[in-house]
């Protein structure tokens, strides 16, 4: 559904992204992370078509990102963690304005089982000044999903959910999986990426250092048997070459 071959992104003399591959088959989940700067979304962008890569390929459901962009971006929805959002149109009006976009004929239905899902059913008339940070994030996500995407890319998802609107993504990210859509979430919160990713990938310095499921990074990366928090693992593969297990930062005292 996804492929990816040596997308490269040079701003000057920066690397941003380098010589990254990678492939994303139809019901997979997708981690996609790494400290701070490690280009994460940046590659985002270079996925769905923001941005061009400087060298490489992305194609999209079997289209290519930059020679048939507007083909591939049908395949597709990029979800970023602050909602860009029109003051002056209500919920359900955004989803309209959305769906005459994507040219998505009877969104009505959809649409009404969108805010269901989300919890806006009783804000569909509700302006976005009227809504909480996560009500707002809820409803990006909505017009996001509206089309019934099949590549989704989430970047920091959950940020402003609260407890239950947390699970309930969770819940809908693990549903689209199941029902075939190739899904990437980009977080630091690595829990979340151990809870419902498939696959893994870690990202330093533009580059990748590490792409597989848990269980082969941990097998490539842990210290011993057992060893499978994935916390522990991403300070080791994302540390300096050489460094030792002091590397991880200590716990602090309760």
């Amino acid at each position: 559904m996804v492929q990816v071959e040596g997308l490269t992104k040079l701003y000057g003399d920066f690397t941003a992204v380098g010589e990254l591959s990678f492939s994303l088959q139809p019901g997979e989940v997708l981690g996609l992370v790494g400290p701070n700067g490690a280009g994460k979304t940046t590659t985002l962008r270079c996925l769905s078509g923001i941005i061009p890569p400087t060298r490489g390929a992305v194609c999209v459901g079997g289209h290519d990102i930059v020679r048939d962009g507007v083909a591939a971006k049908r395949h597709l929805a990029f979800l970023t963690d602050e909602p860009r959002l029109f003051d002056y149109l209500t919920v359900w009006q955004h989803l309209n304005f959305i769906a005459r976009i994507y040219q998505v004929a009877d969104y009505e239905q959809t649409g009404r089982a969108l805010l269901e899902e989300l919890e806006l059913a009783d804000k569909r008339n509700a302006l976005p000044g009227e809504l909480s940070r996560g009500m707002k994030q809820k409803l990006a996500i909505a017009c996001g999903l509206l089309h019934s995407p099949r590549v989704i890319y989430f970047d920091e998802p959950l940020t402003g959910l609260d407890p239950i609107g947390i699970r309930r993504m969770k819940d809908s990210i693990l549903k689209r999986a199941r029902d075939g859509a190739a899904i990437i979430i980009s977080s630091h919160l690595l829990h979340l990426v151990e809870e419902i990713c498939s696959r893994i990938l870690i990202l330093k310095n533009g580059r990748k250092i590490a792409d597989g499921t848990l269980g082969e990074i941990t097998r490539r990366f842990s210290e011993q048997a057992g060893d499978t928090n994935l916390e522990k693992i991403f300070f080791r593969a994302t540390s300096e070459p050489g460094a030792g297990a002091s590397t991880v930062p200590p716990l602090l005292p309760r």
